[in-house]
């Protein structure tokens, strides 16, 4: 079994989501999700054995899979996970159970339609974090595309279709790019569109550049970091609330990935020469978009700013070059663990909000107020996840922020200065919204007629808090894993690839 593991973890989720798609639509709604339900759990299941039987001391690819696809173009099944990527897969699995309980009551309509568009996108999701083929890593990662586009378009808000197009295309556009440089990797790998023979493959500087501008904007736009951000909060506002837990604890992710597997292994000296930008870039999306999240009136908006805040801090730490070439170790595995932390704390900020938007139908923190008051296991609920957002320690959304600065300080005391603002801007406007939503009196007759979570949303966020707490407690179990990896990575990048 563990020999094919890795395509067990891609393939199980999107035949469960085929076959709630057979269910027929409504007229077996029930039927829909108890077997979405069971795919989801399934594909979850077959992912733990990649941390359990994972070697940490490793340093290479573990689960390899490999079969020959299009031999004359050399192009292959190949499909493998180190201490960087396992955790992703993990993540993606993990949040795709919570998206299916999500949606178990709310989903009316197109039942079988929902449950299968986010089942056949896990698989996908999945098979980008494993491929080891650049082909097959972009039929993946443009394939994960449709789903979401379906979801934001068919089952979002009243300005749904704005958003899924624009989502799609800011994407598209970017992924482009990604393709021509694969094909002109191919060539100068004699070749091959092996990933790990497109590390090794000796570039001039321009070439280098070159490269690094279209894998920027390939996996900028996906992170989303400034100034291509701007499809983000739109596409959170008319998400349907699984759609935003997804987006924001996965998708997000693979642009952040890209830039380890790709960007800084492919073109190191073009990476090192253009550091000042991508730092410059982060900041300001640490510091710019976090007093932009302040001023808004929409939770879901906000916490979409906060992705993008969050998601700055983990570029940063991607692109921490000391004064003599080499990647900060502590800023790099501080990232990684930031984006998994993220992804618990974003997943359980939209599930807050939609656990709201579910009773009033509304996301407006006007429309809210003395919440606290009717919903008191809510409250605590949300009191946790919005002290996460804001970085409170024993929480996971520390631990990543910390390392992160910690390495940005043994670099540049002033970019860790900049870096730490986000942990006082985080708390403003996580906080504020929290208190003007929960406490205080009972604004209006609607909040006055509200009742507690029920056993399902319970269940849920009760899952989410052993994950924030755990991660926030215990980071070593994330952190030793990954190590191997990314001291691997930091040497390969730290040596020279001109011609």
């Amino acid at each position: 079994m563990s020999e094919n593991l890795l395509s067990l973890v891609i393939w199980v989720p999107i035949v469960a989501g085929l076959l709630t798609l057979a269910t027929g639509g409504d007229r077996n709604a029930s039927l829909a999700r108890v077997i979405a339900l069971v795919g989801a759990l399934a594909g979850f299941a077959l992912s733990l054995p990649l941390y359990f039987d994972f070697t940490p001391l490793h340093g290479g690819m573990q689960f390899e899979e490999f079969t020959p696809w299009f031999a004359s173009l050399n192009i292959n099944y190949h499909l493998g996970v180190d201490g960087i990527s396992m955790w992703l897969v993990i993540l993606n699995s993990f949040t795709t159970v919570l998206v299916v309980l999500a949606g178990w009551q709310v989903v009316e309509k197109r039942v079988a339609q929902y449950f299968a568009a986010f089942l056949i996108m896990s698989g996908l999701i999945n098979g980008a974090f494993a491929a080891l083929d650049a082909v097959l890593f972009y039929v993946f990662f443009e394939a994960m595309l449709i789903p979401m586009y379906l979801v934001i378009g068919v089952w979002g808000g009243p300005r749904r279709v704005y958003a899924s197009i624009k989502f799609f295309l800011y994407t598209l556009l970017g992924s482009l790019l990604m393709l021509v440089s694969f094909i002109y990797l191919y060539f100068q790998a004699q070749g091959s569109f092996e990933i790990l023979k497109f590390h090794m493959v000796p570039l001039s500087m321009t070439a280098q550049i070159l490269l690094f501008v279209a894998f920027f904007f390939s996996f900028a736009v996906k992170v989303p970091m400034f100034p291509v951000h701007t499809w983000l909060p739109d596409a959170h506002v008319e998400a349907p609330t699984g759609g935003s837990m997804v987006l924001a604890a996965i998708t997000l992710k693979l642009g952040a990935y890209g830039f380890l597997r790709f960007l800084l292994p492919i073109v190191p000296d073009a990476a090192r020469e253009l550091q000042w930008l991508m730092i410059v870039l982060s900041l300001i999306a640490v510091v710019y978009i976090g007093l932009v999240a302040l001023v808004q009136t929409d939770m879901k908006k906000l916490v979409a700013y906060s992705s993008i805040a969050h998601m700055g801090f983990v570029t940063l730490g991607f692109f921490m070059f000391t004064p003599d070439g080499q990647l900060n170790q502590w800023a790099v595995e501080g990232a990684l663990v930031q984006m998994i932390s993220h992804g618990f704390v974003s997943a359980a900020m939209f599930m807050s909000i939609g656990v709201l938007y579910d009773r009033l139908h509304s996301r407006n923190i006007a429309d809210y107020g003395g919440v606290a008051n009717k919903m008191p296991i809510y409250a605590a609920f949300a009191l946790l996840f919005a002290m996460a957002n804001a970085g409170l320690p024993a929480t996971s959304g520390f631990v990543g922020e910390f390392m992160v600065i910690m390495g940005a300080v043994q670099v540049n005391f002033w970019f860790a200065f900049f870096a730490g603002t986000t942990l006082i801007f985080g708390a403003a406007y996580t906080l504020w919204m929290y208190k003007r939503v929960i406490f205080g009196d009972v604004a209006n007759e609607k909040v006055a007629e509200l009742k507690d979570v029920n056993k399902r949303e319970f269940l849920i966020l009760a899952v989410l808090a052993i994950a924030v707490l755990g991660m926030g407690l215990y980071p070593q179990m994330f952190v030793e894993v990954m190590h191997t990896s990314v001291n691997d990575l930091l040497s390969h990048v730290a040596q020279s690839k001109l011609m």
